[in-house]
This record gives structure tokens, C-alpha cells and sequence, in this order.
């Protein structure tokens, strides 16, 4: 009982000798202010997502958009087969341009093939870029 009551008055002299006073006329700094803490959210909270920008696709390359030219041409003299393979061609170009599906749906819808019209229309709904043109493609989906 000795070694544990020695101990307990060992442990509380310490205390107290760390609790002592400061000499008259130093004080220490005393921060008034709370400290604020957000008791909504956890500390590591997560940033409400916010989607990565779209990059904007490049228009139509020059060599493509020649084809585009004649095929406009083309269908307006109404010769939509000549339209239909001059955009094809544009489109192995520039595989991934909205604009050329979104002809070539226009041109099939022209020459009255709505089926064909519709199916383009939905494979550029794949590559089309803002919200005009994606609408100008849905429309074309039957």
C-alpha cells in the first residue's frame, strides 16, 4: 500500500508543480476565440462532384470537309447515292465527327430511307458534339 500511496503523491506534486503560477504582470496569451468546427460534415469531407469539362472535338478535317462540300452538291441535285458515297468517304476520314453521321442521316432521310436514317443517327449520338447537334441527330432516330 506504501509503494502505491508514495506513487499517487509523487504523481500529484507533479501536477501541481506544472499548475504553479507566472509572476505578476506576465500573462500568458489567451486565444479568445472558439475554435470553429463543422460538426455537419467529417473533416475530410469530398467535394460535391463537379463534371470534367467536355474538350470540344475539332471540326471536320479539310480533306473531309471537301467531301462534305460535293456531297452537299450532290444532294441537292438530288443525286443522294453519289451524296451517300462521297460522305462515306468523309467519314472514314473523320470516324468520330458528329457532323458527317448527322449528313449522312439528313441525306438517307432525303432519299427516303428512314431506317438507315435512323440507325446512322443513333451511332452519331456516339461522337456528337453539343446539344443542337445531338438533338438534330435524335430527331432523325425513328
Amino acid at each position: 500500500m506504501r509503494g502505491i500511496g508514495q506513487g499517487l503523491a509523487v504523481c500529484a506534486a507533479g501536477l501541481l508543480v506544472g499548475c504553479g503560477t507566472l509572476p505578476s504582470g506576465d500573462h500568458a496569451p489567451v486565444d479568445e476565440r472558439p475554435e470553429y468546427t463543422d460538426v455537419t460534415s467529417p473533416a475530410t469531407s469530398i467535394p460535391p462532384a463537379v463534371p470534367p469539362p467536355v474538350p470540344e472535338r475539332p471540326a471536320v478535317n479539310g480533306a473531309a470537309r471537301s467531301l462534305m462540300d460535293k456531297a452537299d452538291a450532290a444532294a441537292t441535285n438530288g443525286d443522294f447515292e453519289r451524296a451517300l458515297a462521297l460522305l462515306e468517304r468523309a467519314q472514314r476520314l473523320d470516324p468520330d465527327s458528329g457532323e458527317i453521321y448527322l449528313f449522312l442521316a439528313k441525306t438517307y432521310r432525303a432519299k427516303g430511307d428512314l431506317a438507315m436514317a435512323g440507325a446512322v443517327a443513333e451511332r452519331g449520338m456516339l461522337y456528337c458534339a453539343g446539344v443542337a447537334q445531338c438533338d438534330a441527330l435524335r430527331a432523325h432516330i425513328n
